[in-house]
């Protein structure tokens, strides 16, 4: 299983609206990609327009090439894409240890 890791930096003052739109897109567009397996988000306590969204994909294809190259990723961008104050930083990884 791959982790996405996406570090993202929202507009001032559009936590709440952001909140309800990244909710929105994971489960009712990106739930449907192939190999998705799940989803958190966490809102910084520090940084308030800062939020960490991580998705569970089966493989790194999936999210990279299955997600990314489907009309569902347009689909996404257009509901969470107008919050972004820059474009989120994103990096996949594998798990090495858990408790």
């Amino acid at each position: 299983m791959i982790l996405e890791l996406a570090d993202i930096r929202i507009k001032p003052g559009q936590q709440a609206a952001f909140e309800e739109a990244i909710q929105l897109g994971l489960t009712t567009v990106a739930v449907h990609a192939r190999g998705f397996k799940g989803f958190s988000v966490n809102k910084s306590i520090e940084s308030p327009e800062r939020f960490v969204l991580q998705i569970y994909w089966d493989t790194l294809e999936d999210h990279t090439v299955g997600f990314r190259e489907s009309p569902l990723f347009a689909q996404w961008r257009a509901i969470v894409g107008p919050f972004f104050a820059a474009p989120p930083v994103v990096e996949h990884f594998n798990l090495v240890a858990k408790s």
